[in-house]
């Protein structure tokens, strides 16, 4: 930190001005978008804030560069580096995790749409919530979707995630079943006319399901941390009521 007015950032070399206090400010961490950043950047920001606010999250990593951020940073942090979903979490060693009550669900449609499902886990998880994740309960086998449904109507979830590429209409789907509101994450799964998600986007933005809210393309992490921080308002307000 420089100087009093910019004690918020945290400034790294000539490459990085880190919103340390964006979890603070807005309820959602700063996370380090690891693709199209040398090694080099990724470990020294993930590191600087690590320090700073006891935990860092990375997304978009590749196993190269999981395994510097390992060998560089494990011997004051613990790492821990979650290969389906391309994301690295660094935190001081020791640190209890905040868990904050929200409980939010991430379904994926396929198992071709489980690295975008998981990118949305660990991050409502690194914002504190509970996380029930089922995967590959898409509407080519209906019946699949069942029990995850009974499940989330007894965890009393309060936002669900809904990943889908092909056609995408599980988020729509689920919307129609649950009384709690539903993003839908398209992803790049599937090929020819309307393929790499678009078909997947459209067929969401069109949903006569109200209640569906829709993020870009393989957004995991907006749609977790959109997840999560409906679902921790929901945990507060509970507490506050108690």
């Amino acid at each position: 930190m420089r100087h009093h007015a910019s004690r918020h950032i945290g400034i790294i070399g000539e490459f990085a001005k880190l919103d340390v206090d964006r979890s603070d400010r807005t309820g959602i961490p700063e996370a380090i978008l690891a693709e199209g950043k040398t090694v080099d950047q990724v470990v020294r920001t993930l590191q600087h804030m690590a320090k700073a606010s006891g935990v860092a999250l990375a997304t978009r990593v590749d196993p190269a560069c999981a395994d510097a951020i390992r060998r560089k940073l494990r011997s004051n942090f613990s790492i821990d580096w979650n290969e389906a979903g391309r994301t690295v979490v660094v935190h001081k060693k020791g640190l209890k995790r905040t868990r904050t009550g929200g409980q939010i669900a991430v379904l994926a449609a396929g198992t071709s749409d489980i690295p975008t499902a998981e990118e949305a886990r660990v991050t409502a998880e690194v914002m504190g919530c509970n996380v029930l994740a089922r995967y590959d309960v898409g509407i080519a086998g209906i019946h699949r979707l069942l029990e995850p449904l009974r499940e989330i109507f007894s965890n009393e979830v309060s936002a669900i995630v809904v990943v889908a590429g092909m056609e995408g209409a599980l988020p729509s789907v689920v919307r129609g079943l649950v009384a709690v509101p539903v993003i839908g994450v398209p992803t790049s799964t599937g090929y020819g006319y309307g393929g790499h998600g678009q078909g997947a986007l459209m067929t969401m933005l069109q949903s006569c399901a109200p209640g569906l809210t829709v993020v870009n393309i393989d957004n995991g992490f907006g749609a977790g941390a959109t997840a999560a921080l409906i679902a921790n308002r929901v945990a507060d307000a509970r507490l506050k009521r108690s």
